[in-house]
C-alpha cells in the first residue's frame, strides 16, 4: 500500500514541474457555515488542475526504454493535460485517449502541451479500453489516471502543502473519481496528523467509491451521469479502494444542482472559475452533507478550473436557477391588443427584469383566440420568485415553471 515515504520522494520529483499552489482564507464561506475555511486553490496549478503532479512523478520514474517507447493514457481531461505536459518536458511521445464528447477546451489543451489526441469511445472507462489496445500494440506504458502507486504520491504532495500552509486544520475535503487523488492526500495527512479528517466527496451520478464502501468491495457502475466530467468515473481503483477504506474518514456524495450552485458562488464571491468536479468539496460543506463543529478549520479541495464554456453557461442558469435568481415561466393571454402589456405590468410591479419573451400562437394546447407566451425572468431570490409566480396567478394567469 501507498506509504508516506513514496510521496516525500515524490515532491522531490514533481517540484520543478508543479506549483505550490495556494491556501486562502474565505471570510465568505466562513461566514456562511460559521466554519473557518480555507480553499486550497488547485486551479492555480499548472494545466489547471492537480493532476500534473501524479503524472510528472510517474514519468520520472520510467525506465530509459520505456520513456524511448513513450507512454499512452485515458482521460476526461485534467489527467490527458498534466500526461501531455510531462512528458513533452521530458521528451517522451504520449498518446492520450479521451472521450469522444470529452470538453473541446480540454482537447485542445491537451494537443498544445504535445499530446497525440485520440476520441474514443462515450466515457472514461471505453477511453480506457482503446488506450490499453493502443499499449498492447504500441508497447507504451500505460500511465494510470488514478490506480497508479506512483501517481497517488504525486497527487499526495497536496496533503503535505495543506499541512504546511494550514496547521491548524481539522478538516480536508477532497473530490473523489477514480480516488487517486483522496487516496495520496489522504495517506500524506493521516499518517503525519492521524486527527485530522479527510472526507470524499463525489457527485450523485457518479458515486462509485460510495457505493463500494458501502458494499464492502468494487462496484462498477452501468454508467455516470453529472455536470463534474473531472470525476465522472464508473468505478475507483482497486489499489485505492484499499486506501480510501483505511485512510478516509467519510465519503458523502452532492447532486448536480448544489455543483452548479458552488460553482456560481466561487464565481460570483470569490472570482474563481472552477470546474464542476472542483466544486464538489464545497458543495458538501455549504450544504451541510456532513457534519463539523463551530469554528472548525476546514479546507475544501479546489481541485481543478478546467471548465468548457459550453458547460459553464449551463452551469450557472443552472446555479442561478437553485438559487432563485433565475426564472423561465410559460403563460397563456388572449390574444388581444394590450393583453401583453397588462402581464407586463404585473412584473414590473413586482420588479421582474426581463431577459427574453417569445410567442406562439400555434400550439394545439390553447384556445384559438389565445397566444403562448414563454417569458425568461431575472429574479432576486426564492422568496421573490414566490411571490412573483402568485401575483402571476392571482392575476388570473396560468403558470408553468419551466426552468
Amino acid at each position: 500500500m501507498l506509504q508516506l515515504s513514496d510521496i516525500l520522494e515524490a515532491r522531490d520529483r514533481v517540484w520543478e514541474t508543479s506549483r505550490h499552489t495556494p491556501l486562502a482564507h474565505s471570510y465568505t464561506y466562513s461566514k456562511m457555515t460559521d466554519a473557518d475555511v480555507y480553499l486550497k486553490l488547485e486551479n492555480f496549478q499548472r494545466t489547471g488542475a492537480f493532476k500534473i503532479r501524479g503524472a510528472t512523478n510517474r514519468i520520472a520514474t520510467l525506465s530509459a526504454a520505456e520513456k524511448d517507447a513513450g507512454v499512452v493514457t485515458a482521460s476526461a481531461g485534467n489527467h490527458a493535460q498534466g500526461v501531455a505536459l510531462a512528458a513533452s518536458r521530458t521528451g517522451v511521445d504520449a498518446t492520450i485517449v479521451m472521450p469522444e464528447d470529452a470538453p473541446i477546451s480540454k482537447v485542445n489543451a491537451t494537443q498544445s502541451y504535445g499530446g497525440d489526441v485520440v476520441l474514443s469511445g462515450a466515457d472514461y472507462d471505453e477511453a480506457a479500453e482503446r488506450a490499453h489496445e493502443i499499449e498492447r500494440e504500441e508497447g507504451r506504458t500505460y500511465v494510470h489516471a488514478f490506480d497508479d502507486p506512483y501517481v497517488m504520491a504525486g497527487q499526495g504532495t497536496l496533503g503535505l502543502e495543506i499541512l504546511e500552509d494550514c496547521p491548524d486544520v481539522e478538516t480536508v475535503i477532497v473530490p473523489i473519481g477514480g480516488g487517486g487523488l483522496i487516496s495520496g492526500i489522504a495517506v500524506a495527512i493521516k499518517e503525519k496528523r492521524p486527527d485530522v479528517r479527510v472526507i470524499g466527496v463525489q457527485a450523485e451520478g457518479a458515486a462509485s467509491a460510495a457505493a463500494a464502501l458501502e458494499k464492502g468491495e468494487l462496484v462498477t457502475l452501468d454508467g455516470v451521469d453529472t455536470v463534474a466530467d473531472g470525476i465522472a468515473t464508473r468505478s475507483i481503483g482497486t489499489q485505492t479502494f484499499e486506501v480510501i477504506s483505511e485512510y478516509v474518514d467519510e465519503v458523502v456524495t452532492v447532486p448536480d444542482s448544489e455543483i452548479a450552485m458552488a460553482v456560481v458562488y466561487l464565481l460570483e464571491r470569490s472570482k474563481t472559475l472552477v470546474e464542476g468536479a472542483g466544486a464538489v468539496g464545497l458543495a458538501a460543506l455549504l450544504f451541510e452533507h456532513f457534519e463539523f463543529e463551530p469554528d472548525e478549520t476546514i479546507v475544501p479541495l479546489i481541485s481543478g478550473g478546467n471548465i468548457d464554456l459550453n458547460t459553464l453557461t449551463t452551469v450557472i442558469v443552472r446555479g442561478l436557477v437553485e438559487t432563485g435568481r433565475y426564472l423561465k415561466i410559460r403563460t397563456v393571454l388572449e390574444d388581444r391588443p394590450g393583453a401583453l402589456e397588462d402581464l407586463l405590468a404585473v412584473l414590473s410591479g413586482y420588479r421582474a427584469n426581463i431577459y427574453a419573451i417569445q410567442h406562439d400562437r400555434t400550439s394545439r394546447d390553447i384556445g384559438m383566440s389565445d397566444t403562448e407566451v414563454e417569458i425568461d425572468l431575472e429574479t432576486r431570490g426564492p422568496d421573490h420568485v414566490a411571490e412573483l409566480i402568485d401575483a402571476i396567478e392571482d392575476a388570473g394567469y396560468p403558470v408553468e415553471v419551466l426552468v
